[in-house]
C-alpha cells in the first residue's frame, strides 16, 4: 500500500510539479505547447552560436533559496553554476552523448525543460540520442531507461515517475558509468556523488512564500482564507503549502486560515473549493497548490458569484496567466523556471563529465508573478514572448 500511495502521489504531482500549464487538455494548452516546441528549435540554433561562459539567465531574481532538497539538503542557487569557455571546449572534444528520460513530455513545463537541455547540450557539443515519455507509467520508464542504455549515453537527465519502483533501473545505469542528473526528486537509496550527480528543482518553498505575499497584498493585510493542498506525501507540494501557511501565520496576523481542503489530483479543485465556499460564506481568498486545480477553484468561485475573491497559486500556465493578465480573480502566483532548470541540469552534467564536484541539490529562484509583470515573467519562465492572448489582455 505504501508503494502504491507513493506512486499515486508522484503521478498526481507529475501533473503539478512539472506542470506549468498543467495536465489540462484544453486547446489553448496544446497551442501553447506547440509554440514552445517551435521556440525551442529557434533557441537551440541560437544557443549553439553563443560564446562565453554558460550559465542560467542572470536577470532572474536574486531571492534567497528557501527550499530544501528531497533528502533535506541545503540548496545552492542555480545562478551560481557556470561552465567556462575552456570547460565547454574540453567537453566538445569528447563528443559525448546524452539522453532525456521524462515522466511525461506533453506539457509546457516538460517542453521548456527539454528545450533548455537541448540548447545547452548542443552548445556543449553533446548529442542528444533520445528523449522519452513515460506517460506517468513507472513500468514504461523502466523500459525507457533500458532502451536508452543500449544507445550508450554518457549522461541521462531524468525525473522519476516513482522513486521506489524505478530505483533499480537507475542504479543499473549508474553502475554502467552513466552520469545521472535528476529533476525535482531522486530514486530511493541512490546516493549523491556515487550514483547521481545532482538534483535540480524550483524553489517551491520560496514560491509558496510569494503566493502568500500576493494574497496578503491583495487583501490589504486582513481577511479569512482557505488553503487547497495536495493530499499526498510528496515533499515538493508539501513545501509549497507549508510556506504559504507559515508566511501567513507569522507575517500577517490579521489574516486567518479558516479552511483547509485536500486534493489527490488536478481535477479536484472545483469540488474542494465549492465545499469550502459553502461552509465559509465570509471567505475572502483561497490558495491552491498548483495552477490546474486553481482553474477549478476559479470556476467554483465564479459559480458562487464571489467575484471579489482573491486566488493565488503556483505555476504559470496559460489559463491562469490569462486570468492574471485580465485582472481577474486569480491575482498572482509563484512561478517555476523550467527552461533555466534545463540549462542548470546540462551544466551539472558538464561538471560530472569534467570531474568537477557538483552540489547535491540546486534550485532555481522563485518568481513572483502579477498583472504588473506578467509579460516579463512569461519570457523568464518560457524563454519566449507571451502568447498574443495574454499580451492583448494586458493591454
Amino acid at each position: 500500500m505504501k508503494i502504491k500511495k507513493t506512486f499515486l502521489a508522484l503521478l498526481s504531482t507529475a501533473c503539478i510539479v512539472g506542470l506549468l500549464s498543467g495536465c489540462g487538455q484544453s486547446q489553448k494548452a496544446e497551442v501553447s505547447s506547440a509554440k514552445s516546441t517551435e521556440a525551442g528549435s529557434a533557441q537551440t540554433n541560437s544557443q549553439a552560436k553563443q560564446t562565453g561562459p554558460m550559465m542560467i539567465n542572470q536577470s532572474l531574481p536574486d531571492n534567497q533559496i528557501l527550499s530544501k532538497g528531497p533528502n533535506g539538503e541545503a540548496a545552492i542557487s542555480a545562478k551560481a553554476l557556470k561552465l567556462s569557455e575552456e570547460d565547454i571546449k574540453k567537453i566538445k572534444e569528447k563528443k559525448y552523448k546524452a539522453a532525456i528520460v521524462m515522466h511525461y513530455a506533453g506539457n509546457d513545463w516538460s517542453t521548456a525543460q527539454i528545450n533548455g537541455l537541448k540548447s545547452s547540450f548542443e552548445r556543449m557539443g553533446i548529442q542528444v540520442v533520445a528523449v522519452t515519455d513515460a506517460q506517468f507509467k513507472s513500468e514504461k520508464q523502466v523500459s525507457d531507461i533500458e532502451t536508452v542504455m543500449a544507445k550508450k549515453p554518457d549522461v541521462i537527465v531524468s525525473i522519476p515517475v516513482d522513486p521506489v519502483s524505478t530505483a533499480s533501473a537507475y542504479k543499473k545505469a549508474a553502475e554502467a558509468g552513466i552520469k545521472l542528473v535528476f529533476m525535482d526528486n531522486t530514486p530511493k537509496e541512490l546516493k549523491h556523488g556515487k550514483d547521481y550527480v545532482s538534483v535540480v528543482s524550483a524553489d517551491n518553498y520560496g514560491n509558496g512564500v510569494e503566493a502568500a505575499k500576493i494574497m496578503a497584498d491583495k487583501l490589504g493585510g486582513k481577511g479569512k482564507v482557505g488553503v487547497i493542498f495536495h493530499d499526498a506525501d510528496f515533499f515538493v507540494t508539501k513545501q509549497r503549502t507549508d510556506a504559504f501557511e507559515k508566511t501567513i501565520k507569522e507575517k500577517y496576523p490579521n489574516i486567518q486560515i479558516v479552511a483547509r481542503g485536500g486534493i489527490t489530483g488536478p481535477n479536484d479543485g472545483e469540488k474542494v473549493a465549492s465545499a469550502m465556499l459553502t461552509q465559509h460564506s465570509d471567505l475572502n481568498g483561497i490558495f491552491v497548490v498548483w495552477d490546474v486545480p486553481a482553474e477549478g477553484a476559479l470556476a467554483a468561485v465564479r459559480a458562487a458569484g464571489r467575484d471579489k475573491m482573491v486566488i493565488t497559486t503556483i505555476d504559470l500556465g496559460l489559463n491562469v496567466g490569462l486570468e492574471i493578465a485580465q485582472g481577474g480573480i486569480i491575482k498572482g502566483l509563484g512561478a517555476q523556471l523550467p527552461y533555466d532548470q534545463g540549462v542548470s541540469e546540462a551544466i551539472l552534467a558538464g561538471y560530472a563529465l569534467l570531474g568537477k564536484e557538483a552540489p547535491p541539490y540546486v534550485a532555481v529562484p522563485a518568481l513572483s508573478v502579477t498583472k504588473e509583470n506578467i509579460l516579463d515573467s512569461w519570457k523568464l519562465v518560457y524563454n519566449q514572448d507571451a502568447p498574443d492572448t495574454i499580451k492583448n489582455a494586458v493591454k
